[in-house]
């Protein structure tokens, strides 16, 4: 019996109505966020100091600190207390990066304080995951090749910084389909291959063909309703679901930050291909940690998007 299709709420919605936490599972982050959120900045500086140079970690917990509220205030009244520290100033420049993507700040201040925080700390990959952030969005091609060369040259599997490479190379020619050849594909295979066997950056090949559903159903090339795209079950996709799920069952990455960012894409892709079984045990995995992408592709809300998918698996067990 095929998937149900996932409720769409049309492109005039405007955000989806159940609030996702991007801390996932990490219950020092999201402590030490509330701490922030209080102006108690002392428990970001501890738990930022204790993550080290666990760049993907520090990586995370920057970009979910950064889009508190009240983080640059913080951040900047830091800075003013220890103004040598690389932590206060990565934290303020990656506030500023998403208060430029709200358009609430200029973007050159953001870039300005990203180049401020690599001068304090230029081993450190998370400020140039901060400007590869804005100019994902904002920044030209080879803006955003030359930044994510600098994160890769400090931490060559940047989790973060590969899917936002990803999302972006995934929008190339819209207009050629499902081209198998198409370089997003590539690009991921190159990745997937350069890592080390237990890095889930295997995942990205399932990345990269949930991104380029995503371009080609908001093109109208691909039919809006996921779990009833031709996109899912050719050859290669088969292909490219069975790698990454293969190597999920054989070096699934518990102490992985971002882990259950692959676990969403795994299983939707599983749902997306009929493949029940296979996706429960990943709902299984997933528990309560949705996460918006890729579940609001092409224009969905997310949530009712998941809960049906997920319904659906553990049904079909």
């Amino acid at each position: 019996m095929p998937p149900p299709p996932p409720p769409s709420f049309g492109r005039g919605r405007k955000r989806a109505a159940h609030a996702f936490d991007a801390a996932l599972d990490d219950t020092e982050l999201v402590t030490a966020r509330a701490s922030l959120a209080r102006g108690r900045w002392a428990a970001v500086r501890s738990l930022l100091a204790v993550t080290g140079d666990d760049w993907d970690r520090r990586g995370h917990r920057v970009t979910v600190l950064a889009q508190e509220p009240t983080a640059l205030g913080w951040a900047r009244e830091w800075q003013l207390a220890e103004p040598d520290s690389s932590c206060a100033s990565a934290l303020a420049a990656h506030a500023l990066v998403y208060r430029a993507l709200d358009g609430r700040e200029r973007p050159d201040a953001a870039r300005e304080a990203c180049l401020a925080a690599v001068a304090l700390a230029p081993e450190d990959p998370t400020p140039w995951l901060g400007r590869l952030i804005l100019e994902r969005s904002l920044g030209t091609e080879d803006e955003v090749v030359r930044l994510f060369d600098e994160v890769r040259a400090r931490y060559p599997d940047h989790h973060h910084a590969h899917h936002l490479m990803i999302a972006r190379l995934a929008e190339r020619r819209a207009d050629a389909g499902q081209d198998p050849l198409h370089e997003v594909y590539d690009f991921a295979n190159w990745a997937a291959e350069q890592a080390p066997a237990d890095s889930p950056l295997a995942i990205l090949p399932v990345v990269a063909h949930a991104e380029r559903y995503r371009v080609l159903a908001a093109a109208g090339i691909e039919s809006a309703d996921p779990a009833a795209s031709g996109h899912w079950v050719g050859r290669r996709a088969r292909q490219v679901m069975k790698a990454a799920f293969d190597w999920w069952l054989e070096w699934e990455r518990e102490d992985h930050p971002r882990r259950h960012v692959d676990l969403n894409f795994l299983a939707h892709a599983k749902y997306c291909e009929g493949r029940g079984a296979e996706a429960a045990a990943l709902f299984h995995r997933i528990g309560p940690y949705a996460t918006p992408a890729p579940w609001s592709y092409p224009d969905r809300d997310p949530y009712p998007a998941f809960r049906t998918a997920c319904a659906w698996a553990l049904g079909a067990v």
